[in-house]
């Protein structure tokens, strides 16, 4: 019999504990109840010490990311759009779809697994912020990519649905051992004309400088509703919202409103915002877009025309949403 739990139990022999349970679990397919027996505990506790073992890192599940793109959903999307690789979140029904906290964290998870699989040794990597954007940091599993940069696309700022936006790069920096570069501005100003004055401090100037040569962004799209992140993050304010809309906004990526064509739309606060531009997000060869809900369908397809994504990670619905609508 495994004694479980003994007060004096040093650190090595819980952790040579775990390890030996984890691999009984992952590499011989015993079941959770067939250890429990084995060990003469409860199926809960083995559950409980599996999620310790993954939780301390003594396991880590990856999932290659190139069999996520493998579904004839995914291939179509790919050729419809002229994509280098789609990524699906397959949900198990449309009921599941009204979870969006549950539809976040699948999508979040393909989205981890989409990025290894394209980021490449010797990448300056673009992260943005917002909702999907930290939940693909959160969940993403601990790898090494040599001589990675990570820089990050919009300045700093708080919101109550999303920790400040240098913790997504730094997290994901963090994760695949890369240099991280911060952006030491905030998000968006109080006018113009202080805008300009962040944008020419040398430091803010040589942070911004290397978003000119990226190799890979990620990032989502948000739409313009009303309660959309750029507003619930106090970036924009009704009005200038409803303005946008007017103008014909579909979507808003790294803080800039598109139209339906993927252009950018020149309108408040976009002369206030410190963050990447559209010519830097359209230049890197490889932009993976990570969305999640169909409520996103105009901003994606905004994103995809113009020019905005060559690699696309959605949930099953919203890829359905797509492969329908008009190209």
């Amino acid at each position: 019999m495994v004694q479980i739990t003994q007060p004096n139990r040093n650190r090595e022999d819980k952790e040579a504990l775990l390890a030996n349970i984890a691999l009984l679990y992952y590499g011989e397919g015993l079941t959770q109840s067939e250890i429990a027996k084995r060990m003469q505990v409860s199926r809960a506790t083995i559950v409980n010490l599996l999620r310790e073992s993954r939780e301390r890192g003594i396991v880590e599940i990856r999932v290659d990311g190139k069999h996520l793109s493998s579904s004839n959903l995914a291939r179509d999307l790919r050729d419809k759009f002229g994509l280098q690789d789609v990524y699906i979140a397959t949900a198990d029904n449309r009921d599941s779809v009204q979870d969006r906290a549950g539809l976040l964290a699948h999508v979040s998870r393909v989205g981890a697994a989409a990025f290894l699989d394209i980021v490449a040794p010797g990448d300056r990597v673009g992260v943005a912020w917002g909702e999907t954007i930290m939940a693909v940091s959160d969940v993403m599993a601990p790898s090494s990519t040599e001589r990675v940069q990570v820089c990050q696309l919009i300045g700093s700022m708080n919101s109550v649905r999303v920790p400040t936006s240098e913790n997504c790069a730094i997290q994901i920096a963090g994760k695949i051992g890369a240099e991280c570069y911060t952006l030491h501005a905030p998000g968006v100003v109080a006018s113009p004309e202080l805008a300009e004055v962040f944008r020419n401090e040398p430091t803010i100037r040589e942070q911004l400088s290397r978003l000119d040569d990226l190799d890979m962004i990620v990032a989502s799209v948000g739409n313009v509703s009303p309660d959309t992140h750029l507003k619930v993050a106090g970036m924009a304010t009704t009005q200038e919202l409803q303005a946008a809309r007017k103008l014909g906004a579909k979507g808003i990526i790294c803080c800039r409103f598109i139209d339906a064509d993927g252009q950018g739309i020149e309108t408040a606060p976009d002369d206030r915002v410190i963050a990447a531009n559209l010519a830097n997000l359209r230049k890197p060869k490889k932009k993976l877009l990570v969305v999640c809900g169909a409520n996103r369908t105009e901003a994606t397809l905004a994103s995809l025309r113009g020019d905005l994504v060559t690699h696309l990670c959605v949930d099953q619905v919203l890829a359905m949403e797509l492969l329908q609508s008009a190209p």
